[in-house]
């Protein structure tokens, strides 16, 4: 089974491609890469995310506070009807963050987060995690909101099973077709020459991953790819909003 509760410091930040290319030959010095990225090759991580009908959880987040949480569902690919996904309580507080998850099949998380009903706990299944998950449900009310998906390549050190980098490229989203197994598709969050890379360690950051942010000029920033999303969501719709009172003028 794998690791399924987490608490850690995530940093973000955004690179050029120049500056990515870079950190990737410094990776592949000091850090192994993960089993899903052979040759480099990108693996695609796909999530839904669930909010409440009037978006209270990331406006909430949007407005930095000590302590918010989120819920999404999780498929590495775009999974079938017998797929396995995660289901994922992530919460962040004073800088912390910890992640609770639990697989599911696909069709028992959408069941889960539809009825809101505790499920049959089966051998794959957290239960402590389900009861959590269970809880949220009937706290917020939520519904699904955003396909949110990217392409990532992730490190780990050897010496060190607390770090993690990873860096995540091509961030597609959709408000349509808000299903996991409907398609890898959306429209770009980024510009294709921007990079998101993410430091997450439970520990200090290692001396030879601080020399190097400090010589590539790389400085931390707050980013969430749900919170950009959102942003681009309310400016495109107060847009549309405009230009559809301006034509019945």
């Amino acid at each position: 089974m794998s690791i399924e509760v987490f608490n850690r410091y995530e940093h973000k930040y955004l690179l050029d491609k120049e500056t990515y290319e870079k950190m990737l030959n410094i990776m592949d010095t000091h850090m192994v890469l993960d089993s899903h990225n052979p040759n480099h090759r990108t693996y695609t991580i796909a999530n839904i995310y669930f909010d409440t009908k009037d978006d209270y959880l990331i406006r909430h987040s949007l407005e930095k506070p000590q302590y918010k949480e989120k819920l999404r569902m999780r498929a590495y690919g775009v999974p079938g009807e017998k797929s396995k996904v995660f289901l994922e309580i992530k919460k962040k507080c004073h800088g912390i963050v910890n992640k609770r998850r639990t697989t599911l099949g696909l069709d028992e998380a959408y069941k889960l987060v539809e009825s809101g009903e505790m499920p049959q706990v089966k051998n794959y299944m957290n239960e402590q995690v389900l009861h959590e998950i269970v809880y949220f449900l009937h706290h917020y009310k939520l519904e699904p909101k955003v396909y949110l998906a990217y392409n990532r390549i992730a490190y780990f050190e050897k010496d060190n099973p607390d770090l993690r980098v990873s860096f995540d490229t091509n961030i597609r989203t959709r408000r349509y077709d808000v299903h996991l197994e409907d398609g890898d598709y959306g429209e770009q969050l980024l510009d294709d020459d921007i990079y998101l890379m993410e430091i997450k360690t439970a520990r200090a950051m290692p001396l030879w991953l601080a020399h190097t942010l400090t010589e590539l000029n790389i400085h931390r920033c707050s980013f969430s790819k749900y919170g950009t999303e959102f942003i681009h969501y309310i400016h495109s719709d107060i847009l549309n909003k405009q230009l559809l009172t301006e034509s019945r003028t």
